[in-house]
């Protein structure tokens, strides 16, 4: 647009503003001002116009025209305008006029919108103060909020944005109002499919993971329609028949149609072909291994039944077991290739031709980590088990993987591994890819632990406060280096634990503990030192004044303990290289006046015992393992002090008899994590599956002597959650069974023998290491028995519950839960036959057992 005007010529001026108009001519530009600009820097425009002081242009002309439409492709203003102020002989000077469109001053939801979504769209649309308000990015944010409501199933959700200028500031600013409307739900009514003989429609159905019809006994399916959902869902058909052998089965019509306003039904139709079976398998370029090790390796046999996917499996990644790839990669085969290919259909029988490339055995040259910006480089590599110089190994990389996740410094769900093949010297570099996260934890907490049984009733207030650091990756070595105090020495894999709990005068303890894990630096060789202190008492003061002097108090009742650890651990080669052995030797020193939790209630007593632990664990990560096992055998042995003495206990009294603690201890507990399902999560996501956690535990308490007997200490206490304040000290073990009111299933003084049987079925709301947040349902089942002759493992208390666990990196794993216990307790009308329970929980370990 060219505006050609004067307010302020005279007469005789005119003729030249007004001849350019009719004539074109050539002009010199004198000079160009801007007017209207607010926010935009006046040298920009001028310079975005590309009309330079000097420059000769026709007015009017192209030039004019394109600088008007340069400046309007910046989307930044209302109107532009350039006018011809005014002409001194052949000079013409400008005036770029604009009206700058609005800033953005705040936006604001109303209508059905949750905060969390209003906060899932602000993170999406990124809408920043002082933007400018353009009718693409009012048009883009409409998208983007509808996009959202549809993704969740709201079909006819509408999306109005209103602007409003705000009158609080000077120059022009928009209040953005963005309102909506999500409407109801469209759910999935029915699934219905034609045209399948061989699988059973219901089958064909569960396949369809995110199209499945709407249930209303299953409140984990949404039901929600969704055209990309459905896409994606439909190759699922042909996958399940192709793994029955139906190769050409198909989906050959899809219809989605309404049958009311938030309801849809889904009609699929398939061609499910002809059945087909494995033929011969021909090998070619294999030097390596002759033809008859690879088909042992293979397992496909002329005549099973035709599975696209069991190929693929065989071939290059097998989870369940070994692959031609595995065969290869693990013996430096890095370059290796496989390719099946068809080479003859005679009926219903396919045979295969398996072309291979070997390839050169490659050699690791360089292994590098990145991105540990806290823990030291020599942390990581001790843990690698790619070393340069060895042949390359796919399961040391897949193993290292593990090893890295299970220190608990990085985001496992970010580990990643980079191998770059220098296919010119057989040669492999190997990077890992780490992220930090958040590894100390602080524990500040209050609770309710209960009541202390003193003199046969209860005493003491239960609110128990608890302060505790545990700092999993410290070091020692910079303890003294002012610069490492960042905010404390870190980097060097050490655990060290304070720990401080009490309710006041009735119960106080301290913890110390603090484990190198690899003493010496060469090997895995963990030493670990802990000591502790506790204080359980009737609350009167310990010690009272008469006449001036100081004795003690006959109405005091207590029990101090004093103890100390110190472990050794290692890790073993054989049976393989996921055992550990684990030697710890204990003193523990108890002082009892006038306490009557145990069968005898004035004396001392001396625990020192010998502990022995051999582990295989295989779990692929700590906080929510997905795949492996723990098997833990667990035997702990005092000195049989009554097979030498050669004293007669029977004329002992009971302080004399348990001065010099003894007993023989063996635990067993055996768990398996199997991830259900096989979801694959887009990249940036989490991968959410369905988890199986089962586990078994026994525990038995013997003697040495009949005279002797059962230790009264060291016995097992079952009920509740396993944490209960007063009772939580290493004079007893307690076992727990969710649904049942905290040592309610054991008896008074606890008992010798125990078994619990756990089933969890776990599901990730959040995989984030920051926050890592899982919910899950529960059985479980157990008992504790006085004696061996009464012992029956299947005879036990059943509970079952849902709860949930968050993991918070400062302050450790939380758990609540809530259980029915299914069973009565004898003497106790109160707890089970049906009751509900609240259980909270502090840790991973859900009990010991």
């Amino acid at each position: 647009m060219l505006v050609v005007y004067s307010t302020s010529f005279a007469q005789n001026s005119d003729s030249l503003i007004v001849e350019p108009i009719k004539n074109t001519k050539k002009y010199r530009i004198g000079g160009v001002t801007v007017q209207g600009a607010q926010f935009t820097d006046q040298n920009v425009i001028t310079l975005l116009a590309n009309l330079t002081t000097g420059d000769e242009i026709p007015i009017p002309g192209d030039q004019i025209t394109d600088a008007i439409k340069k400046l309007w492709k910046q989307n930044i203003f209302e109107d532009v305008q350039i006018i011809l102020d005014k002409v001194i002989g052949k000079n013409a000077f400008l005036v770029i006029k604009v009206v700058e469109r609005p800033r953005l001053s705040r936006f604001k939801f109303v209508g059905d919108v949750k905060k969390s979504d209003a906060d899932d769209i602000r993170a999406r649309i990124r809408l920043l103060k002082e933007r400018v308000v353009t009718d693409y990015m009012v048009g883009s944010i409409k998208n983007t909020v509808h996009d959202h409501f549809l993704d969740k199933g709201f079909y006819y959700n509408k999306v109005t944005i209103t602007q409003v200028r705000d009158t609080t500031t000077k120059v022009p600013h928009t209040i953005l109002t963005i309102r909506v409307d999500k409407g109801k739900k469209v759910r999935i009514e029915a699934v219905n499919i034609y045209g399948n003989k061989v699988i059973s429609s219901a089958a064909l159905r569960r396949k369809l993971s995110d199209s499945k019809p709407h249930k209303w006994w299953n409140p984990f399916n949404s039901a929600k329609y969704l055209e990309d959902n459905l896409a994606k869902d439909l190759p699922a058909i042909a996958d399940k028949y192709n793994a029955k052998g139906y190769r050409d089965a198909r989906v050959i019509k899809d219809t989605v149609y309404f049958i009311e306003k938030n309801k849809v039904v889904i009609d699929i139709t398939v061609d499910e072909g002809h059945k087909y079976y494995f033929g011969k398998f021909h090998w070619f370029g294999n030097s390596k291994y002759r033809s008859g090790q690879l088909d042992t390796i293979l397992n496909i046999h002329a005549g099973d039944v035709y599975d696209q996917s069991k190929l693929e499996q065989k071939l290059n990644m097998n989870p369940s077991g070994m692959d031609i790839s595995s065969l290869y990669m693990d013996d430096g085969y890095l370059f290796f290739q496989v390719n099946p290919q068809e080479s003859n259909v005679h009926n219903d029988t396919i045979d295969f031709d398996i072309l291979m490339y070997e390839g050169k055995q490659a050699t690791i040259n360089k292994v590098t980590i990145k991105g540990n910006d806290k823990t030291n480089d020599h942390v990581i590599y001790r843990e690698i088990r790619t070393k340069p110089g060895q042949l390359f190994r796919r399961t040391d990389i897949i193993r290292t993987q593990r090893e890295l996740s299970q220190l608990g410094y990085f985001n496992p769900e970010k580990l990643d591994v980079k191998p770059t093949p220098n296919p010119a010297d057989g040669t492999v570099d190997i990077e890992y890819v780490v992220e930090e996260k958040p590894s100390d934890q602080i524990e500040l907490s209050g609770g309710w632990g209960g009541r202390s049984q003193v003199a046969g009733s209860s005493q003491g207030l239960g609110i128990i406060g608890t302060l505790g650091v545990t700092f999993n990756n410290f070091s020692t070595k910079n303890f003294f280096k002012k610069s490492a105090w960042r905010p404390l020495p870190s980097g060097d894999g050490q655990r060290l634990s304070i720990r401080a709990q009490t309710n006041g005068v009735y119960y106080q303890s301290y913890n110390f503990s603090f484990t190198e894990p690899w003493l010496g630096g060469k090997k895995p060789n963990s030493l670990t030192f802990s000591a502790f202190h506790s204080l359980f008492s009737n609350g009167v003061a310990r010690f009272i004044k008469t006449d001036s002097t100081k004795v003690l108090n006959p109405a005091n009742q207590r029990m101090s303990i004093w103890g100390g650890t110190l472990g050794f651990g290692k890790r073993l080669k054989w049976p393989d290289n996921y055992f550990n052995l684990y030697a710890n030797l204990s003193y523990n020193y108890y002082d009892l006046h006038k306490y009557s939790a145990f069968i005898f209630g004035t004396g001392y007593a001396n625990d020192l015992n010998l502990g022995l632990n051999i582990s295989r664990n295989s779990i692929d990560a700590p906080i929510y393992p997905k795949h492996g096992s723990n098997f833990n055998l667990h035997m702990q042995f005092t000195p049989p002090y009554s097979l030498v003495n050669k004293r007669n206990y029977a004329d002992l009294t009971t302080e004399e008899r348990y001065k010099f603690i003894e007993y023989q201890k063996y635990k067993i507990t055996m768990e398996w994590f199997t991830q259900l399902t096989n979801k694959k999560a887009a990249e940036g996501k989490e991968a959410r599956n369905l988890v199986l956690r089962t586990k078994i535990g026994y525990g038995f308490l013997g003697y040495y002597s009949k005279s002797v007997g059962f230790s009264p200490f060291e016995r097992f206490y079952m009920g509740g959650s396993g944490i209960s304040g007063f009772q939580n000290f290493v004079a007893r073990e307690i076992i727990a069974l969710r649904g049942y009111p905290d040592n309610s299933i054991s008896s008074q003084f606890g008992d010798p023998i125990c078994s619990r049987y756990t089933m969890e079925l776990r599901y990730p709301i959040s995989l984030n290491p920051q926050a890592t947040i899982f919910i899950l349902g529960f059985a479980e089942a157990g008992n504790t028995w006085t004696s061996f002759n009464k012992f029956n493992p299947f005879q036990v208390k059943r509970s079952a519950g849902v709860g949930l666990r968050v993991f918070l990196p400062m302050f450790g794993l939380l758990g609540v839960d809530y259980g029915w216990g299914f069973d009565a307790v004898p003497g106790n009308p109160s707890v089970g036959n049906g009751k509900g329970q609240f259980h909270f929980t502090i840790g991973g370990a859900l009990g010991e057992l």
